[in-house]
């Protein structure tokens, strides 16, 4: 009996690995740069008005950017070729004509990990408006998938974020090759050295009552990123500090980050009484606990380069902040 019990006990275990088994699709692992992204569109379309409004959603130009460069850099496919390889891409928009009009996201359809953005019509004209009125909807599926992408490659080799648990009460995810330029009464300034450049990030807390909700938001965002800009970001020459680059509105939105509400600002930041100016990205995480904004800012300087993708990372970063 003790012989059968045994059998039965493994046949179970062998039966039930083969029943799951059935249950589990297994996928190639997904490839591509980051932002570069698949389009799957027949030719036809792609060469008119549906090719016009894809380019015109996700080719727009990255908000805060001082030349324009797109949201995503795109490699068009005809349908009939869309097999084997080229349906690895990690991200990817498939226009179906001939289908009831919507849009559907899915996940891990051909790879993993992978986003698979669908966008169906019986005409033209349906999927142009599906493509128009879904079209902030659209971008965040394909960045969000980007950013946990770059997030995971971050995650190979980390920063030591103690300095920041210890003093902030926030950590924050970021490569290695960082490294701390400033730790001064609660303000932090972290760099990496670049090819053309750097690229940086400033950590520090302000109060709640710094940004007031309202017409005057912005104001108050370049007031305090001038402030601080002026007491702990010098210049190369003497007398030269960070301020708000003042020929330019910087873009406000609302955000989320940590699961807490967050004011994101975008813009062009310059050194005054020098030539150095570029891009930056400004979060303030609302921190009712303790009565404060964190602010967590990254910026770039690379004269005469493409910023898109320094200006991604740095994102990416940001958006894996927790606060204690």
């Amino acid at each position: 009996m003790k012989h059968l019990a045994i059998v039965a006990v493994f046949a179970t275990l062998f039966f039930g690995c083969k029943d799951a088994s059935k249950n589990q699709r297994l996928v190639p692992a997904s490839s591509g740069n980051l932002n570069h992204l698949t389009v799957v569109v027949d030719n036809l379309l792609w060469e008119d008005k549906v090719g016009e409004a894809m380019r015109d959603v996700l080719a727009a130009p990255v908000p805060g950017l001082a030349i324009d460069e797109p949201l995503f850099t795109i490699n068009q496919l005809p349908t009939q070729v869309f097999s084997g390889f080229t349906t690895k891409s990690r991200i990817i928009v498939k226009v179906e004509k001939g289908k009831e009009a919507g849009i559907k996201v899915g996940h891990d359809v051909f790879a993993k990990p992978q986003t698979v953005v669908y966008v169906t019509g019986t005409t033209n004209d349906e999927i142009i408006e599906q493509l128009q009125s879904h079209s902030e909807e659209i971008v965040k599926a394909l960045k969000d998938e980007e950013i946990k992408e770059k997030q995971r490659r971050i995650n190979l080799s980390l920063f030591d974020d103690t300095r920041l648990k210890e003093e902030l009460g926030v950590s924050l995810k970021l490569p290695s090759v960082y490294r701390m330029a400033k730790d001064e009464d609660g303000f932090f300034w972290i760099r990496k050295d670049i090819t053309t450049g750097t690229m940086d990030l400033m950590v520090y807390a302000v109060p709640l009552s710094t940004l007031r909700p309202g017409d005057s938001l912005a104001m108050d965002v370049v007031k305090m990123r001038d402030s601080v800009g002026k007491t702990h970001i010098e210049g190369r020459l003497e007398g030269s500090y960070m301020s708000t680059e003042n020929k330019y509105a910087p873009f406000v939105f609302e955000s989320q980050i940590d699961k807490k509400p967050t004011i994101e600002t975008k813009g062009i930041w310059e050194v005054k009484n020098d030539f150095m100016a570029g891009p930056f990205i400004n979060y303030a995480i609302e921190d009712k606990a303790k009565n404060r904004y964190v602010i967590i800012e990254g910026y770039a300087f690379a004269p005469s380069v493409d910023k898109r993708d320094y200006m991604f990372e740095l994102e990416a970063i940001i958006r894996s902040a927790k606060i204690q």
